[in-house]
């Protein structure tokens, strides 16, 4: 059973309520440094409080550095992807994983009623996949060598 966007961003470990953002008449150097800042590959870009797009490191290497242009100069509006694909709260992590694969994209804003409440990335997903089937081994040992799991300890 996959588990829930919102059990993906509670398992994050500010309980995935810090959203990183950027104005879209930011620097793209701006927006590099709040990254590397941060440690993160994406930033939602915001005007007026509405999403206006997405930018990523990927944004970044394709747009800027490929086509000689430079960061300093060079507005994130002019190299975000303004198309955003989200996802709700309440979707799977399957559904996510299969959004990322078919759209080749590594993060994905999170709304709940229309508002900006997290943002999962293809990381996050990942390591709740691996804590699952960490999980399923223990409880397989368990269950192989007669210990009680602790399923039944609860």
């Amino acid at each position: 059973m996959s588990l829930t966007v919102a059990q993906v961003l509670a398992a994050k470990p500010d309980g995935g309520r810090t959203v990183h953002t950027i104005r879209k008449d930011s620097s793209v150097l701006d927006a590099l440094k709040l990254m590397a800042e941060m440690r993160i590959g994406a930033l939602v870009v915001v005007t007026a409080g509405q999403i206006a797009g997405i930018v990523t490191e990927r944004d970044y290497a394709r747009k800027v550095e490929l086509c000689d242009r430079t960061a300093a100069t060079t507005l994130v509006e002019e190299i975000m992807t303004p198309r955003v694909r989200y996802v709700e709260p309440s979707q799977s992590a399957d559904e996510c994983m299969a959004l990322m694969t078919e759209h080749r994209m590594r993060h994905l804003p999170v709304l709940d009623t229309g508002r900006l409440s997290g943002i999962v990335s293809i990381g996050d997903l990942l390591k709740q996949q691996i804590a699952d089937q960490q999980f399923t081994i223990d409880q397989l040992e368990h269950y192989i060598h007669g210990a009680p799991s602790a399923a039944h300890l609860r």
